[in-house]
């Protein structure tokens, strides 16, 4: 699947855009300085963190689209992986936080705005398998710094791949 880099860390004190920082702290709760208003939709512990991969974010600005980094809510823009191969049960390193992606995310109406005729069915896992944001659980906390590296790691030996 390879090795990535974390392209973006994105928060928000609710809300999209997100704005890139440089470095933040990963908990169980999620990214430090970043929150999420609706708590039913996002957020919480299998939700704690999302990303998205920026090759899939410049495909669709390539298209039209009016996304950006940090314009779909992802925490963590990542680049370098095959995307279509993160999915649920994959655990990555990223800097020092260890996170396992527990679902892909469905996209709202919140991202209309980065989406020619408001359409954001064209990051739904359902209708284009492979170009979804995930979301993810904190498996080890820990502060990650633009720049910093992203592995995948084997579950049940713990080592990268």
């Amino acid at each position: 699947m390879g090795t990535g880099r974390l392209a973006s860390i994105n928060v928000s004190d609710g809300g999209v855009p997100k704005v890139p920082v440089g470095a933040a702290g990963i908990t169980p709760s999620g990214v430090e300085g970043d929150r999420q208003r609706d708590l039913r939709y996002h957020g919480g512990e299998d939700r704690a963190v999302s990303l998205y991969s920026l090759e899939r974010i410049d495909a669709l600005a390539r298209e039209g689209h009016l996304i950006g980094v940090g314009t779909c809510g992802e925490n963590l823009t990542v680049s370098g992986l095959e995307w279509a191969a993160v999915g649920p049960g994959v655990e990555l390193l990223v800097g020092a936080a260890r996170l396992r992606i527990t679902s892909y995310a469905a996209p709202c109406r919140t991202i209309e705005g980065s989406f020619v005729g408001g359409q954001v069915g064209r990051i739904s896992q359902t209708i284009h398998p492979g170009w979804s944001r995930v979301y993810a659980r904190v498996v080890a906390g820990g502060v990650v710094r633009v720049g910093d590296g992203v592995e995948v790691v084997d579950p049940a030996t713990a080592e990268v791949r």
